[in-house]
């Protein structure tokens, strides 16, 4: 039996909470910090329980457009908590339950050690004798997020990212209290019936917004910031105010923005989603996003293709656009392996033998027209090997044509269904449900013969469909339960093809960056940003993908032209350096200048490569804006910082730049790419502030700071 008034304390040196449990034993999560804080709560509790679930029986208690203030999740009481390990991630799992319904819930959280990131999921149980139609439930909710009061409140600013087709990762700022206002009145001013919400939709987790979001104090810099850890668009958090504090709640898919239900019968469990959630303590979002990016390595599956960070030449970005042929192939492979490239990955096309590719997608064999010798493709997967590189192929693995022959040879089970009819989206595409053997049966002998029998040595995965709210396969089943069954089992075959082929690199790419979460990406190797052919439009996608996604999981397309000037080929150039190179373009086209430009880049990418697994993301002039002239990147290790800056148009030829972390240290700086800009920069050490002069425009510059560790302040 737990004591009243009871405090559960847990954590490690980075990061401490504390649970409070009432006279009855309720649980709510009452802090979140580092260790050392004083609290300043009068309260000894947060106005929020540690779960919230709502069923079809059992709603809110205080109506509007939040999913917290539940009925179950007030009744819900401690049973038993433990402290354990696991590896280097410290658990605490606490146990809470509701008698009447006999619903359990166990929440589980962890935290890697040295990181002030929280992980958060959890598990739920029918006990009792009847079965509880689940409508929603939070995977973490923290309701205690700002201390002080009103005035904790008034300096809250929320953070969220939109994320459109061609313009990733945007992120956007505003006030808390311009969601959630300050009421007067005689009753009910703890809590209002708005909140701000974000939920995504269908199979694309980031179409519309990241699955992200965060609160920073513009005074302090105390910032939280948020992730859900699905790759599906079934997930929602919203920010608020309750009691004078603001909180947040995450969520995979639910009733309200998705028509999730999930019957849970006696003796039955289901597990949400997970989420994280970082602190940076003060140093505002660029100190949070450091802490999650080191989350985000700690937590991923370990590959190579992390810390060799190769080269990789893409035929389709403003070169062969989805028509490869092995006339056009080979001239570019040579040309690849002489700037340098590692891998060559043949794009959309290859298995289209002159008909509607579009519709008949869905065998993966290779097209006997354009490739007509005797040996076929492999003329060019052969010419790849010998130039030194690994060859490497586009799929689309969950898309079957309605002209293909697969969508004949697959029962009806092994596609999205609803209503008892195969979905059909985009246009003559179906799509696979992963849950049926048949379907992953199919996709496991494609990827085997391409592998195991070819010799591929790299697989970029895309999906550019989006089939709709779901499927409904099985009886009864919603929709949205069908999708996040289907999103597992994509999670479960990805798994399963890296255990059979470890040293297999596998890219995430969804119509862009459609498909940009922690659940893919702690599994694949790297990322797709964008679809954006507009060099000048990349640089704030290049800039702020380190929000989503590691630095050298990154992946930015540098596609020189032969048009460009030779400004415009190195400022496509550094758009990727401080990432992956996806280096494109019209190579074999280009004049002698931006060809050395070109090969010059590639090797500054190798000499500073090895430093970019350990260096954390950080934004000298703010997180980008989508129309700003001047933008820049830094990423820093303990002795290093990289800088790449751009100026993208505009009269202002100088920029100031804020690097706090190198305050009153003495810095040599030295220009890296191109070796004869034209860019100046002075450093000044009290200020932190790097000036910078780009004197033309459009023009970008990557710059090298080093000093010696005791310099640091």
């Amino acid at each position: 039996m737990t004591d009243p008034h009871e405090t559960i304390r847990w954590g490690h040196d980075a990061l401490e909470l504390e649970i409070a449990l009432d006279e009855q034993g309720a649980a709510r999560l009452v802090r979140l910090g580092a260790p050392g804080e004083k609290s300043t709560a009068a309260r000894p509790c947060a106005p929020l329980p540690l779960v919230e679930v709502t069923t079809a029986g059992l709603g809110r208690s205080w109506s509007g457009r939040h999913l917290v203030n539940t009925v179950l999740g007030s009744r819900l009481r401690h049973r038993s908590h433990h402290a354990g390990r696991d590896g280097n991630r410290h658990v605490l799992t606490v146990e809470l339950h509701e008698p009447e319904t006999g619903l359990t819930a166990v929440v589980v959280h962890r935290s890697p050690d040295g990181l002030p990131v929280l992980r958060s999921e959890v598990l739920l149980r029918n006990d009792g004798p009847r079965t509880l139609h689940l409508e929603s439930v939070s995977s973490l909710v923290a309701g205690c997020l700002t201390e002080g009061g009103a005035e904790a409140l008034d300096a809250a600013d929320l953070l969220w990212a939109e994320n459109e087709w061609f313009a990733e990762c945007r992120w956007q700022r505003r006030p808390l209290r311009a969601s959630s206002p300050e009421r007067s009145g005689r009753f009910h001013t703890t809590a209002g019936r708005s909140t701000q919400v974000l939920a995504g939709q269908g199979v694309w987790s980031s179409c519309g917004h990241l699955p992200m979001g965060g609160l920073t104090d513009r005074r302090s810099g105390r910032t939280w910031l948020w992730q859900i850890e699905h790759n599906g668009g079934g997930w929602r958090w919203e920010c608020g105010v309750r009691d004078d504090t603001a909180y947040a709640a995450l969520y995979g898919p639910e009733a309200a923005d998705h028509g999730w239900r999930h019957p849970l019968e006696p003796g039955a469990e289901f597990r949400t989603v997970p989420v994280a959630l970082a602190l940076a303590a003060e140093g505002g979002p660029d100190a949070a996003f450091a802490a999650l990016t080191r989350y985000r390595r700690a937590t991923r599956r370990p590959h190579p293709d992390h810390e060799q960070l190769p080269i990789i030449f893409n035929d389709y970005m403003n070169c062969l656009m989805g028509d490869p042929t092995t006339a056009k192939l080979l001239p570019l492979v040579d040309a690849a392996a002489e700037a340098g490239a590692e891998y060559f990955v043949i794009d959309a096309g290859w298995y289209d033998d002159g008909g509607n590719w579009w519709s008949s997608v869905g065998a993966w064999e290779p097209s006997a027209s354009r490739f007509p010798g005797p040996e076929g493709i492999h003329e060019v997967l052969n010419r790849i090997r010998e130039r030194g590189m690994v060859p490497g192929l586009w799929l689309e693995p969950e898309a079957v044509g309605v002209d293909s022959p697969v969508a004949a040879s697959l029962p009806e089970e092994a596609f999205f269904r609803r209503d008892g009819l195969r979905v059909e989206e985009g246009g003559g595409r179906y799509h696979l449900d992963l849950r049926h053997p048949a379907a992953r049966a199919h996709l496991d002998r494609v990827v085997d013969r391409l592998v195991g029998e070819w010799g591929v040595g790299y697989l970029k995965l895309d999906h550019n469909t989006d089939p709709g709210p779901g499927t409904s396969a099985h009886p009864g089943e919603v929709p949205a339960a069908g999708l996040l069954g289907h999103n597992r089992a994509h999670l479960d075959w990805l798994d399963g093809l890296l255990d059979r082929h470890p040293e297999l690199v596998i890219e995430n790419c969804a119509s862009g960056g459609m498909r940009m979460d922690h659940a893919l990406l702690s599994r694949l190797q790297l990322h797709s940003t964008s679809d954006q052919q507009d060099l000048l439009r990349y640089v704030p996608i290049a800039a702020s993908a380190p929000t989503a996604v590691t630095p050298e999981q990154g992946a930015v397309w540098a596609y020189p032209l032969p048009e460009d000037t030779p400004d415009e080929v190195a400022l496509t150039m550094a758009n990727a350096l401080l990432g992956r190179i996806h280096l494109s373009g019209r190579l074999t086209e280009l004049p002698p200048r931006s060809r050395e430009l070109v090969h010059e880049a590639v090797a500054v990418h190798k000499a500073i490569r090895a430093d970019l697994p350990q260096a954390v993301p950080a934004w000298p002039l703010g997180l980008p804006g989508w129309e700003d002239p001047w933008i820049a990147l830094a990423l820093h290790t303990p002795a290093t910082t990289y800088v790449t800056a751009w100026r993208r148009g505009g009269e202002e030829a100088v920029r100031d730049l804020a690097l706090p972390h190198l305050r009153g240290a003495e810095v040599r700086t030295e220009v890296l790419y191109p070796s004869n800009s034209k860019a100046s920069t002075v450093w000044r050490p009290e200020a932190a502030a790097l000036t910078v002069t780009l004197p033309a425009a459009p023009s970008a510059v990557l710059l090298r700071l080093t000093t010696s560790l005791n310099e640091w302040s």
